[in-house]
């Protein structure tokens, strides 16, 4: 903490001293809101619910963040490490699947700490990393043998798309060898033996963006080359132009049916057929729930 360089941008800072990078965060973490969330890929969902942290601040600045209201604007409440593990401890209880840790990035070394009280007052169900992928190698190799079940988006295939939506440079490389390390840690995605309860390894997430902007057919050749045929992908169609996606013409409109279906049958035709498609809405919905998740054929 007192030079920061726990995400790609290594900001270098003293978040010891209050100094805030890029980020924002400061040196405590910065809870918005835990809940029981059903609306996550139903291996994490199940029928009880992923006990979801949704942590504030973030290393990019997506002009489309669903998430603006804690990610950009700021808003939670600081939790020492103690309540934090505390928090972990009560969503166990009221018999969550997995601790669901959203946007975690830039609290890695908090979040460590708090594991450690939480599992000596007795956490025992898997923890979720759930990340917009911009991660460094470095801290991931940091987590090996902590985290069970790594959630990592691939937002783009195309590092000028990444710096113009989400001011994220050299996104591809940071993302791609960010998740080569997490399937070397967790392997393909282990289920609970007579249940569809995700127990460990590697989901991703693969968000369509209007006029193919996200490049997720070479995102998906990359998948199949180099992580794994028989990897869970979560296909989403739930983009939606909020927070400053109205300025950028491109971005301004839901992907429509025919952009979300070819990339299901690209991932078909790729051979990876394991995971979650959304059932196609063409209506604007800020709220996503998840409910029209589904399995992909052929999975």
């Amino acid at each position: 903490m007192k030079k920061c360089g726990i995400c790609p941008r290594k900001c270098g800072v003293d978040r010891a001293r209050g100094i805030r990078g890029y980020c924002r965060a400061p040196l405590e973490s910065v809870v918005y809101s835990h809940i029981k969330h059903r609306g996550e890929e139903p291996a994490l969902s199940g029928a009880k619910g992923s006990g979801t942290v949704f942590f504030s601040y973030c290393n990019m600045k997506c002009v489309y963040c669903q998430n603006y209201q804690f990610s950009q604007l700021d808003n939670g409440v600081k939790k020492t490490r103690e309540k934090l593990a505390s928090i972990m401890l009560e969503l166990q209880r009221s018999g969550c699947h997995n601790i669901n840790l959203v946007s975690p990035t830039h609290y890695v070394p908090q979040i460590l700490t708090a594991l450690e009280i939480a599992v000596e007052g007795g956490l025992n169900i898997p923890i979720v990393y759930n990340t917009s992928g911009y991660e460094s190698l470095d801290t991931i190799k940091a987590l090996d043998g902590i985290i069970d079940i790594y959630l990592p988006d691939m937002r783009y295939s195309d590092n000028a798309m990444a710096i113009k939506y989400s001011d994220a440079p050299n996104y591809v490389e940071y993302n791609r060898s960010a998740i080569e390390e997490m399937y070397r840690q967790v392997g393909d995605l282990v289920l609970y033996d007579g249940d569809e309860i995700a127990r460990k390894g590697l989901i991703i997430r693969l968000l369509v963006l209007p006029n193919d902007l996200s490049g997720t057919k070479e995102s998906l050749k990359f998948i199949g080359d180099r992580i794994s045929k028989k990897t869970y992908l979560s296909i989403m169609s739930q983009y939606y132009p909020t927070f400053k996606a109205d300025s950028f013409k491109e971005i301004s409109r839901r992907v429509d049916k025919s952009e979300y279906e070819i990339t299901v049958d690209e991932a078909s035709s790729l051979g990876l057929n394991n995971g979650w498609i959304q059932e196609y809405d063409d209506r604007a919905d800020e709220k996503f729930l998840g409910t029209n998740i589904k399995p992909k054929k052929g999975s």
